[in-house]
């Protein structure tokens, strides 16, 4: 499986953004499909992620700003509203397979100015 990110750049405050991850390979062997961040000086933390059968899991940091969806087997996207300088991070867009087998794709800069 290899993962693309799509998206990202420089927005303010308030403002909203749009990241897609594009799968390709074994994408039927894909089960979850998430987007994890990381900002300088932390360790990377996970934003929301959601299952084959589309059951969503979000941080309680992006919850009711960032919506997760996925577009049949291999593209998922994270639509951020609402966004605040902290949100400011390279998102990485991340699947497992079935067998729990994890892949993750290049990151892609999100910044947000005050």
């Amino acid at each position: 499986v290899q993962l693309q990110a799509f998206g990202g750049g420089l927005v303010q405050a308030g403002g909203s953004q749009r990241l897609l991850c594009a799968a390709s390979g074994s994408i039927f062997s894909i089960n979850v499909m998430g987007w994890y961040r990381q900002a300088p000086g932390k360790q990377r933390e996970l934003v929301a992620d959601i299952t084959s059968g589309g059951k969503t899991n979000y941080a309680d940091f992006v919850k009711g700003r960032f919506t997760i969806s996925r577009d049949h087997a291999k593209n998922t996207y994270l639509q951020m509203i609402s966004l605040k300088p902290e949100d400011t991070a390279v998102y990485y867009c991340n699947a497992y397979n079935f067998a729990g087998t994890g892949y993750w794709g290049q990151g892609t800069q999100v910044t947000v100015s005050s």
